[in-house]
């Protein structure tokens, strides 16, 4: 799959559109087709890495994540054998890391 991704900090020269693999959904996970995605201050802050305490929580050297963004919304694909509320075609959205 596509997704802009981050090996380093900095600017938005740090940024690169590429090709990761397809993530699994977990147990209790579900796998969601980003139909739209936003961001907000927070995310200047994962990629810049600043202020600098705060690379104690995203990485020390450079981000743990690679994926940046925190909105979502989209269609389910995929649930985990857990989870009961939601189905694949499931119209969501919601929040989470990358």
């Amino acid at each position: 799959m596509k997704a802009i991704t981050q090996d380093a900090y900095g600017t938005v020269d740090v940024l690169s559109y590429t090709d990761i693999p397809t993530p699994q959904p977990g147990p209790d996970g579900v796998l969601v087709r980003v139909r739209a995605a936003g961001v907000d201050p927070s995310v200047w802050h994962m990629m810049t890495g600043e202020p600098l305490v705060a690379r104690l929580a995203l990485g020390p050297g450079k981000p743990r994540e690679r994926v940046r963004g925190w909105d979502v919304a989209g269609i389910v694909e995929a649930v985990g054998p857990k989870v009961t509320a939601f189905e694949p075609g499931d119209e969501v959205f919601g929040t989470v890391p990358g």
